[in-house]
């Protein structure tokens, strides 16, 4: 898959044409399915959400808006749908588990969400809206990082800043996160 072949067919979608769907899936599924997997690949034993339905639902969820500029937004939707997905079936998980009581979790836990428990992807998810509302761009950083996969340079990319301002705001978006998560706030 080379950028170029993305984007083009973006753009295809954008002006309409509805057969370029049929089309983005394959130049793209393999990519979706590796951030899916890394996601869930240390689950805990007997997780019911599996990778490909991962992909599957979050494509769904993304189809109907074709509105992506090039393949770099196209993975910054992508990981926008899979975290809600993911934030969505942890809250069906704790629901029934937990209780009322809500965990805190360290900020550092989110270097692999798979790994965490679903307390945690929930607790994050709350903490990121938070945050989306003193700071969009911080959250959307967040969501790249953590739930994208995308690399500082394609977060710069995705954001329009340089690669100088990523790191700086990557630093901040952390420490706002740990704060929160850990209850020192």
């Amino acid at each position: 898959m080379t950028t170029g072949q993305v984007t083009q067919v973006l753009t295809e979608l954008r002006s309409g044409n509805l057969h370029a769907a049929d089309k983005l899936l394959p130049l793209v599924y393999d990519q979706l399915r590796n951030l899916a997997q890394r996601y869930l690949s240390q689950e805990r034993a007997g997780h019911t959400l599996q990778p490909t339905a991962l992909v599957h639902e979050a494509y769904i969820r993304m189809v109907g808006n074709a509105d992506w500029e090039d393949r770099a937004h196209f993975f910054a939707v992508a990981a926008r749908a899979m975290r809600r997905i993911l934030v969505d079936h942890a809250r069906v998980r704790s629901a029934a588990k937990r209780g009322g009581g809500e965990a805190r979790w360290p900020i550092e836990a989110a270097e692999n969400c798979a790994e965490r428990p679903d307390e945690y992807v929930v607790a994050l998810d709350e903490a990121l809206t938070n945050l989306a509302g003193i700071d969009p761009e911080l959250a959307r950083l967040v969501e790249l990082r953590f739930f994208g996969g995308l690399s500082v340079e394609e977060s710069a990319d995705v954001l329009k800043v340089s690669v100088r301002t990523v790191n700086r705001n990557w630093v901040v978006a952390k420490g706002w996160l740990h704060r929160t998560i850990s209850g020192e706030t």
